[in-house]
């Protein structure tokens, strides 16, 4: 079970909503789930509805297929708008969700971007430059930042929210590269195509699962991007209010320590599974911490 409990004045049932919310972050994201655990308790639960609704959407186009899948996404959809509107259906992820979105300023249009990034998914959708890359990284994981920003509290203004943006793209980059083996699985390759051609990689060369020097070099690339995108990120990290700043940092830290796992595995993301390790995460805290201690002023 969850660590707070709602008062009588609450919705029937959500102590529960939010404890399958909790249990949903805990087992499919464990670096989400500890930074998760330095938010204030009210904010914790609705950052846990928040990633348990954004994950359903994920899992519905990942674990099913055709039609099913386009069904599964569409209904997804007429359920977050319901939860938005306040009038939640019997699921927990639904019950949650309205309770945070009634709690807190998280816009549906994060969530309406987040919809057409998976519906790309669903589609086939061909990468063929930088540009569509950075649309979906965007639309799938670059928003999450606009939901959770208003949960923190922040000043900044549209500098931090792009800031937010910036970092969810950079966990969204890292997941593509840690990924690309499994994801040729479902058929999908997310590396841009004209990237492919400029390092000399082709379809061929990935389905065969082969770490070449070629590859290795746009690993390097890719990687080197997505640090610059989390360097971009954190500035607006001292623009969240109290413990949040640490909850954030927490999370981006042990995210880019993925990056390191995979460079410290020759770049074979096709038969291994860059991670971080629990007791490597508990490490990075008095990093993250020291970062926060030492970061400019916030933006203004």
């Amino acid at each position: 079970m969850t660590d707070l409990t709602f008062t009588s004045a609450s919705p029937p049932g959500l102590d529960r909503a939010v404890a399958h919310c909790q249990d949903v972050t805990r087992e499919h994201s464990k670096t989400f789930y500890l930074g998760s655990r330095f938010f204030p308790a009210a904010q914790r639960r609705a950052v846990w509805a928040v990633y348990a609704a954004c994950r359903d959407g994920d899992d519905t186009v990942d674990e099913l297929s055709g039609h099913a899948a386009q069904l599964g996404l569409d209904q997804w959809w007429t359920r977050v708008q319901g939860a938005f509107a306040g009038r939640p259906g019997d699921h927990p992820i639904d019950m949650a969700l309205a309770w945070a979105a009634r709690e807190y300023p998280i816009p549906l249009s994060a969530f309406a971007e987040l919809h057409e990034g998976l519906r790309m998914d669903l589609s086939g959708h061909e990468y063929r430059s930088m540009d569509d890359l950075i649309l979906y990284c965007r639309r799938v994981a670059g928003v999450v930042g606009f939901m959770i920003a208003p949960v923190s509290g922040y000043s900044g203004g549209e500098r931090t929210l792009h800031a937010a943006l910036m970092l969810g793209q950079a966990m969204q980059l890292t997941n593509i590269l840690r990924d690309v083996g499994e994801d040729l699985t479902r058929g999908r390759v997310y590396l841009p195509g004209e990237l492919l051609r400029e390092f000399h990689v082709s379809r061929a060369d990935l389905e065969r699962g082969v770490v070449t020097p070629e590859y290795r070099a746009l690993m390097r690339h890719m990687s080197a991007l997505a640090r610059e995108w989390y360097a971009e990120g954190r500035q607006g990290i001292p623009c969240l209010h109290g413990s949040a700043r640490l909850a954030v940092a927490t999370a981006a830290r042990a995210y880019e320590g993925i990056l390191d796992d995979l460079a410290r595995n020759d770049f074979d993301n096709f038969g291994r599974r860059a991670h971080v390790s629990g007791p490597r995460k508990l490490m990075m805290l008095p990093q993250a911490w020291w970062e926060l201690r030492t970061a400019p002023a916030p933006l203004t």
